[in-house]
């Protein structure tokens, strides 16, 4: 079956890492299992997975020297598994190219709805109009063909995810998109039990973009202001 997405799963808890394959085998996707940091990059290099599933916490080294070693190695959707609740390390993974996380204990059920809509992303994004113009919103520009981002003339460095997100609002500038909403669209969650993940990428392109680019609204979600 040469048209099954393929997913890398790196997590060094045996019960775990096969629980999470035999979802994912369930739901028709080839899985190759890896059970620490070096093994999880040379699985990346030989098997060129569609997607990683990656814990942070790995013997050799951590999730995080993974996940860069293995975005430099071709860029690939990142979901990160973390033992921690702690919004710095979510913020570091993020800044290393991780697309999303999960803090364990997790749902089966939820891992695998969030691997379907990263992957959804991933179709979206090969799919987008090549003759479509950048968007222009007062000093940020967003190239939708060529995935670029600058403010001020400034290139930013976004994950996958990081910029379809910017894109959304940019597109909408001054309207507030409630959270549950942002879930939907650029995750294609159906539910809000995520919307931690959404703060998180705000926070993101705040410090990669300046904190005056997205406003929160309290109780509601987050609008892109018209920068100067």
């Amino acid at each position: 079956m040469g048209n099954k997405r393929r997913v890398l799963v790196v997590e060094d808890e045996q019960t775990i890492a096969e629980s999470v394959a035999a979802r994912l085998r369930a739901e028709g996707f080839e899985v190759d299992l890896a059970h620490d940091g070096p093994s999880g990059v040379a699985a990346a290099a030989e098997h060129r997975p569609d997607l990683v599933v990656l814990d942070v916490m790995l013997p050799g080294f951590d999730g995080l020297e993974v996940c860069r070693r293995v975005q430099a190695q071709r860029p690939v959707p990142v979901l990160m598994l973390t033992a921690r609740d702690d919004e710095t390390d979510l913020l570091v993974g993020l800044g290393v190219g991780a697309d999303d996380y999960m803090t364990k204990p997790f749902s089966p059920r939820e891992l695998v709805a969030r691997v379907h809509a990263l992957m959804r992303r991933v179709d979206r994004a090969a799919h987008a109009d090549p003759a479509g113009a950048p968007l222009v919103v007062g000093d940020l520009e967003v190239d939708a063909v060529q995935r670029r981002v600058r403010r001020g003339g400034t290139p930013a460095h976004l994950t996958p995810i990081e910029f379809d997100l910017l894109a959304y609002l940019a597109a909408r500038p001054r309207a507030v998109q409630p959270r549950e909403r942002l879930l939907a669209e650029i995750w294609g969650w159906g539910e809000a039990a995520g919307t931690r993940t959404v703060d998180s990428h705000v926070k993101a392109l705040r410090r990669k973009l300046g904190a005056d680019l997205i406003r929160t609204v309290h109780g509601v979600g987050y609008a892109l202001e018209v920068p100067e």
